[in-house]
Protein backbone atom coordinates (compact mmCIF):
# COMPACT_ATOMS: atom_id res chain seq x y z
CA UNK A 1 0.00 0.00 0.00
CA UNK A 2 1.26 3.48 -0.57
CA UNK A 3 2.34 5.59 2.10
CA UNK A 4 0.26 7.98 1.03
CA UNK A 5 -2.94 9.00 3.42
CA UNK A 6 -5.63 11.21 3.29
CA UNK A 7 -6.41 11.81 7.21
CA UNK A 8 -10.09 13.61 7.28
CA UNK A 9 -10.77 14.50 10.69
CA UNK A 10 -7.36 16.10 12.43
CA UNK A 11 -8.88 15.92 16.03
CA UNK A 12 -8.00 13.59 18.93
CA UNK A 13 -7.98 10.33 16.70
CA UNK A 14 -6.75 11.27 14.00
CA UNK A 15 -4.39 14.31 14.61
CA UNK A 16 -2.37 11.76 17.03
CA UNK A 17 -2.53 9.34 13.91
CA UNK A 18 -1.35 11.53 11.54
CA UNK A 19 1.26 13.62 13.63
CA UNK A 20 2.33 9.61 14.22
CA UNK A 21 2.44 8.17 10.88
CA UNK A 22 4.27 11.63 9.66
CA UNK A 23 7.17 11.57 11.97
CA UNK A 24 7.63 8.07 10.62
CA UNK A 25 8.22 9.31 6.85
CA UNK A 26 4.62 9.04 5.37
CA UNK A 27 2.98 11.38 2.99
CA UNK A 28 0.18 12.43 5.36
CA UNK A 29 -2.43 15.19 4.87
CA UNK A 30 -5.02 16.73 6.89
CA UNK A 31 -8.29 17.93 6.90
CA UNK A 32 -10.44 19.13 9.21
CA UNK A 33 -13.33 21.35 9.51
CA UNK A 34 -11.98 23.45 11.66
CA UNK A 35 -10.23 26.57 9.79
CA UNK A 36 -8.42 27.80 13.15
CA UNK A 37 -6.71 24.37 13.83
CA UNK A 38 -5.69 24.21 10.24
CA UNK A 39 -3.95 27.48 10.35
CA UNK A 40 -2.38 26.30 13.51
CA UNK A 41 -0.62 23.30 12.09
CA UNK A 42 0.26 24.89 8.99
CA UNK A 43 1.70 27.42 10.96
CA UNK A 44 3.84 25.84 13.47
CA UNK A 45 2.94 22.24 13.27
CA UNK A 46 1.13 19.86 15.26
CA UNK A 47 2.28 19.58 18.62
CA UNK A 48 1.45 16.32 20.95
CA UNK A 49 1.69 16.37 24.73
CA UNK A 50 1.34 13.92 27.17
CA UNK A 51 2.58 10.74 29.22
CA UNK A 52 3.03 8.87 26.53
CA UNK A 53 5.45 10.89 24.23
CA UNK A 54 6.20 14.68 23.72
CA UNK A 55 7.04 16.30 20.18
CA UNK A 56 5.82 18.75 16.86
CA UNK A 57 5.81 17.79 13.38
CA UNK A 58 5.38 19.90 10.86
CA UNK A 59 2.65 18.26 7.91
CA UNK A 60 0.25 19.61 5.34
CA UNK A 61 -3.20 20.35 7.12
CA UNK A 62 -6.77 21.59 4.45
CA UNK A 63 -10.10 22.53 4.95
CA UNK A 64 -12.54 20.18 2.64
CA UNK A 65 -12.81 23.39 0.57
CA UNK A 66 -9.41 23.74 0.08
CA UNK A 67 -8.69 19.79 -0.67
CA UNK A 68 -7.36 18.96 -3.56
CA UNK A 69 -6.03 15.77 -5.39
CA UNK A 70 -6.95 12.11 -5.48
CA UNK A 71 -5.60 9.05 -2.44
CA UNK A 72 -5.60 5.79 -2.60
CA UNK A 73 -5.76 5.71 1.24
CA UNK A 74 -8.08 7.59 3.23
CA UNK A 75 -8.41 7.51 7.46
CA UNK A 76 -11.82 8.96 8.44
CA UNK A 77 -11.54 9.84 11.88
CA UNK A 78 -14.30 12.18 12.13
CA UNK A 79 -17.41 11.98 14.79
CA UNK A 80 -19.73 9.17 14.49
CA UNK A 81 -22.57 11.96 13.61
CA UNK A 82 -20.51 13.57 10.82
CA UNK A 83 -19.78 10.35 8.99
CA UNK A 84 -21.99 10.15 6.05
CA UNK A 85 -21.37 13.97 5.56
CA UNK A 86 -17.79 13.58 5.33
CA UNK A 87 -17.59 10.42 3.15
CA UNK A 88 -19.91 11.58 0.65
CA UNK A 89 -17.34 14.35 0.62
CA UNK A 90 -14.47 12.65 0.61
CA UNK A 91 -15.64 10.18 -2.49
CA UNK A 92 -14.36 12.56 -5.14
CA UNK A 93 -10.73 12.22 -3.37
CA UNK A 94 -10.67 8.42 -3.29
CA UNK A 95 -8.66 6.92 -5.77
CA UNK A 96 -10.86 4.29 -7.71
CA UNK A 97 -9.25 1.19 -5.94
CA UNK A 98 -8.61 3.18 -2.87
CA UNK A 99 -10.32 2.86 0.23
CA UNK A 100 -11.76 4.30 3.34
CA UNK A 101 -10.56 3.34 6.59
CA UNK A 102 -12.73 4.16 9.75
CA UNK A 103 -10.76 5.19 12.71
CA UNK A 104 -13.72 6.44 14.79
CA UNK A 105 -16.22 5.28 17.53
CA UNK A 106 -19.19 3.43 16.79
CA UNK A 107 -20.38 0.90 13.70
CA UNK A 108 -19.30 3.42 11.18
CA UNK A 109 -18.38 1.02 8.52
CA UNK A 110 -22.16 0.45 8.07
CA UNK A 111 -22.27 3.76 7.22
CA UNK A 112 -19.11 4.37 4.50
CA UNK A 113 -20.11 1.02 2.50
CA UNK A 114 -23.28 2.13 2.17
CA UNK A 115 -21.82 5.61 0.51
CA UNK A 116 -18.96 4.57 -0.74
CA UNK A 117 -18.96 0.97 -1.33
CA UNK A 118 -18.24 -2.27 0.67
CA UNK A 119 -15.11 -3.45 -1.14
CA UNK A 120 -13.60 0.28 -0.56
CA UNK A 121 -14.10 -0.23 2.68
CA UNK A 122 -11.94 -2.08 5.84
CA UNK A 123 -12.51 -1.86 9.54
CA UNK A 124 -10.88 -0.70 12.23
CA UNK A 125 -10.87 -0.16 15.98
CA UNK A 126 -9.24 2.13 18.13
CA UNK A 127 -9.40 2.48 21.49
CA UNK A 128 -5.99 4.85 22.33
CA UNK A 129 -6.76 7.72 24.62
CA UNK A 130 -6.70 11.29 23.50
CA UNK A 131 -8.13 14.80 23.77
CA UNK A 132 -8.48 18.02 21.62
CA UNK A 133 -6.82 20.56 23.26
CA UNK A 134 -6.33 23.65 21.43
CA UNK A 135 -5.53 24.82 17.65
CA UNK A 136 -2.36 22.72 16.50
CA UNK A 137 -2.16 20.64 19.60
CA UNK A 138 -3.40 17.18 21.19
CA UNK A 139 -2.88 15.57 24.15
CA UNK A 140 -2.01 11.83 23.84
CA UNK A 141 -3.31 10.12 27.01
CA UNK A 142 -2.46 6.45 26.44
CA UNK A 143 -2.01 3.84 23.88
CA UNK A 144 -4.70 1.24 23.77
CA UNK A 145 -5.77 -1.30 21.34
CA UNK A 146 -5.25 -0.66 17.39
CA UNK A 147 -6.62 -2.95 15.54
CA UNK A 148 -8.02 -3.41 11.52
CA UNK A 149 -9.76 -6.21 9.47
CA UNK A 150 -11.47 -6.29 6.03
CA UNK A 151 -15.31 -6.40 6.29
CA UNK A 152 -15.46 -9.83 4.60
CA UNK A 153 -13.10 -11.53 7.01
CA UNK A 154 -9.88 -12.21 4.26
CA UNK A 155 -6.59 -11.26 5.00
CA UNK A 156 -5.60 -9.32 1.51
CA UNK A 157 -2.39 -7.15 0.31
CA UNK A 158 -4.31 -3.64 0.74
CA UNK A 159 -4.68 -5.09 4.50
CA UNK A 160 -1.29 -6.16 4.74
CA UNK A 161 -0.06 -2.53 4.12
CA UNK A 162 -2.18 -0.64 6.08
CA UNK A 163 -0.99 -3.15 9.02
CA UNK A 164 2.21 -2.50 8.71
CA UNK A 165 2.06 1.42 8.21
CA UNK A 166 -0.44 1.23 11.61
CA UNK A 167 2.87 -0.23 12.98
CA UNK A 168 4.37 2.70 12.48
CA UNK A 169 1.78 4.23 15.02
CA UNK A 170 1.04 1.47 17.77
CA UNK A 171 3.75 -1.49 16.91
CA UNK A 172 1.41 -3.84 18.58
CA UNK A 173 -1.48 -3.29 16.19
CA UNK A 174 -3.42 -5.97 15.39
CA UNK A 175 -4.52 -7.53 12.04
CA UNK A 176 -7.61 -9.25 12.62
CA UNK A 177 -9.83 -11.68 10.18
CA UNK A 178 -12.86 -10.61 12.62
CA UNK A 179 -13.06 -6.58 12.63
CA UNK A 180 -16.57 -7.27 13.45
CA UNK A 181 -16.44 -9.15 17.34
CA UNK A 182 -13.83 -5.76 18.55
CA UNK A 183 -16.44 -3.30 16.81
CA UNK A 184 -19.20 -5.01 18.38
CA UNK A 185 -17.13 -5.83 22.00
CA UNK A 186 -16.64 -1.68 21.67
CA UNK A 187 -20.21 -1.17 22.18
CA UNK A 188 -20.12 -2.64 25.38
CA UNK A 189 -17.22 -0.58 26.28
CA UNK A 190 -18.25 2.49 24.88
CA UNK A 191 -21.79 2.28 26.22
CA UNK A 192 -20.30 2.16 29.66
CA UNK A 193 -17.85 5.82 28.66
CA UNK A 194 -21.14 7.05 27.69
CA UNK A 195 -22.92 6.50 31.20
CA UNK A 196 -19.75 7.91 32.99
CA UNK A 197 -20.27 11.03 30.90
CA UNK A 198 -23.78 11.97 33.08
CA UNK A 199 -21.45 12.17 35.98
CA UNK A 200 -18.14 14.38 36.44
CA UNK A 201 -16.38 11.38 38.21
CA UNK A 202 -13.19 10.03 36.20
CA UNK A 203 -13.84 7.34 33.52
CA UNK A 204 -11.92 4.72 36.21
CA UNK A 205 -13.71 6.22 39.52
CA UNK A 206 -16.93 5.68 37.49
CA UNK A 207 -16.33 1.92 36.75
CA UNK A 208 -15.01 0.89 40.00
CA UNK A 209 -18.01 2.98 41.86
CA UNK A 210 -19.18 -0.85 43.17
CA UNK A 211 -22.89 1.81 43.57
CA UNK A 212 -22.26 1.46 39.29
CA UNK A 213 -21.84 -2.28 39.39
CA UNK A 214 -25.54 -3.04 38.72
CA UNK A 215 -25.77 -0.69 35.56
CA UNK A 216 -22.38 -1.68 33.81
CA UNK A 217 -23.94 -4.93 34.37
CA UNK A 218 -27.08 -4.77 32.81
CA UNK A 219 -25.83 -2.18 30.49
CA UNK A 220 -23.24 -4.14 28.75
CA UNK A 221 -25.61 -7.33 28.54
CA UNK A 222 -28.16 -5.12 26.44
CA UNK A 223 -24.92 -4.21 23.86
CA UNK A 224 -23.91 -7.86 24.03
CA UNK A 225 -27.25 -9.67 23.96
CA UNK A 226 -27.94 -7.58 20.17
CA UNK A 227 -24.77 -8.00 18.87
CA UNK A 228 -25.55 -11.79 20.03
CA UNK A 229 -28.92 -11.77 18.12
CA UNK A 230 -26.57 -10.33 15.15
CA UNK A 231 -24.68 -13.45 15.29
CA UNK A 232 -21.57 -11.53 16.83
CA UNK A 233 -18.94 -13.10 18.77
CA UNK A 234 -17.69 -9.47 20.76
CA UNK A 235 -14.04 -9.79 21.29
CA UNK A 236 -12.25 -8.27 24.39
CA UNK A 237 -9.44 -5.66 24.61
CA UNK A 238 -8.12 -3.27 27.32
CA UNK A 239 -9.63 -5.35 30.21
CA UNK A 240 -13.52 -5.48 28.70
CA UNK A 241 -14.61 -9.18 29.43
CA UNK A 242 -17.55 -9.34 26.91
CA UNK A 243 -18.14 -12.91 27.44
CA UNK A 244 -17.81 -12.68 31.19
CA UNK A 245 -21.05 -9.64 30.78
CA UNK A 246 -22.50 -12.13 28.22
CA UNK A 247 -22.96 -14.62 30.47
CA UNK A 248 -23.62 -13.04 33.76
CA UNK A 249 -20.28 -14.43 35.36
CA UNK A 250 -19.94 -12.56 38.60
CA UNK A 251 -16.72 -13.27 39.27
CA UNK A 252 -15.36 -12.63 35.56
CA UNK A 253 -17.27 -9.35 35.43
CA UNK A 254 -15.28 -7.92 38.95
CA UNK A 255 -12.40 -8.96 37.48
CA UNK A 256 -12.85 -7.00 34.05
CA UNK A 257 -14.38 -4.29 36.04
CA UNK A 258 -11.14 -4.16 37.61
CA UNK A 259 -8.85 -4.45 35.10
CA UNK A 260 -10.64 -1.49 33.25
CA UNK A 261 -10.21 1.03 36.00
CA UNK A 262 -7.03 -0.04 36.26
CA UNK A 263 -6.64 0.42 32.24
CA UNK A 264 -8.35 4.18 32.69
CA UNK A 265 -6.22 4.74 35.72
CA UNK A 266 -3.22 4.58 33.63
CA UNK A 267 -4.16 7.08 31.08
CA UNK A 268 -3.99 10.86 31.39
CA UNK A 269 -6.95 11.21 29.61
CA UNK A 270 -9.52 11.13 32.08
CA UNK A 271 -12.55 11.29 31.44
CA UNK A 272 -14.51 10.39 27.72
CA UNK A 273 -14.69 12.50 25.06
CA UNK A 274 -18.81 12.44 24.92
CA UNK A 275 -18.18 14.34 28.35
CA UNK A 276 -15.50 16.85 27.20
CA UNK A 277 -18.25 17.39 24.47
CA UNK A 278 -21.34 18.37 27.10
CA UNK A 279 -19.16 19.72 29.91
CA UNK A 280 -15.95 21.36 28.19
CA UNK A 281 -16.84 22.14 24.16
CA UNK A 282 -20.20 22.78 24.64
CA UNK A 283 -21.44 20.54 21.92
CA UNK A 284 -23.30 18.11 20.71
CA UNK A 285 -22.41 14.64 21.34
CA UNK A 286 -21.95 11.82 19.04
CA UNK A 287 -23.39 9.48 21.66
CA UNK A 288 -26.63 8.98 19.93
CA UNK A 289 -25.29 8.53 16.74
CA UNK A 290 -22.90 5.51 17.92
CA UNK A 291 -25.56 4.13 19.57
CA UNK A 292 -28.37 4.23 16.68
CA UNK A 293 -27.39 0.93 14.79
CA UNK A 294 -26.79 -0.92 18.27
CA UNK A 295 -30.47 -0.57 18.91
CA UNK A 296 -31.22 -0.53 15.25
CA UNK A 297 -30.27 -3.89 15.39
CA UNK A 298 -31.96 -4.41 18.90
CA UNK A 299 -35.23 -3.66 17.47
CA UNK A 300 -35.00 -5.89 14.35
CA UNK A 301 -34.28 -8.71 16.41
CA UNK A 302 -36.64 -8.20 18.98
CA UNK A 303 -33.95 -7.46 21.73
CA UNK A 304 -34.96 -5.28 24.65
CA UNK A 305 -32.53 -2.27 25.43
CA UNK A 306 -34.25 0.08 28.00
CA UNK A 307 -31.24 1.50 29.29
CA UNK A 308 -29.23 2.20 26.36
CA UNK A 309 -33.00 3.92 25.35
CA UNK A 310 -32.68 6.23 28.46
CA UNK A 311 -28.53 6.88 27.73
CA UNK A 312 -29.26 8.33 24.58
CA UNK A 313 -32.14 10.33 25.72
CA UNK A 314 -30.48 11.71 28.89
CA UNK A 315 -27.45 12.40 26.95
CA UNK A 316 -29.56 14.20 24.07
CA UNK A 317 -31.45 16.34 27.58
CA UNK A 318 -28.33 17.61 28.94
CA UNK A 319 -27.41 18.68 24.83
CA UNK A 320 -30.49 20.81 24.92
CA UNK A 321 -29.77 22.14 28.56
CA UNK A 322 -32.68 20.29 30.07
CA UNK A 323 -30.50 18.37 32.60
CA UNK A 324 -27.24 19.14 34.25
CA UNK A 325 -24.38 16.41 34.71
CA UNK A 326 -23.95 15.11 37.69
CA UNK A 327 -27.36 15.96 39.11
CA UNK A 328 -29.19 12.47 39.94
CA UNK A 329 -28.59 11.47 35.90
CA UNK A 330 -27.58 8.06 36.53
CA UNK A 331 -30.83 7.16 38.43
CA UNK A 332 -32.84 7.49 35.23
CA UNK A 333 -30.77 5.16 33.73
CA UNK A 334 -31.86 2.58 36.74
CA UNK A 335 -35.15 3.28 36.78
Amino acid sequence: MSKSVLIWGAGAIGGTMGAALRRAGHEVVLVDNDAAHVAAINANGLAISGPVEEYRVRLRAVTPEQLEGVFPLILLAVKAHHTEAAARMLVPHLAQDGAVVSCQNGLNELVIARVIGRDRTIGAFVNFGADWIAPGAIMFGNRGAVVVGELHGASTPRLVGLHAMLRDFEPDAVMTGNIWGYLWGKTGYGAILKASALTNDTIADFIAAPANRALLKALVREMMDTAAAEGVVPLGFNGFDPVAFSVGDDAGIDASIAAMADFNRGSAKARSGIWRDLAVRKRATDAGAQLAPVVAAARRHGVATPIADRLIATIAAVERGEAVIGEGLLARLGR
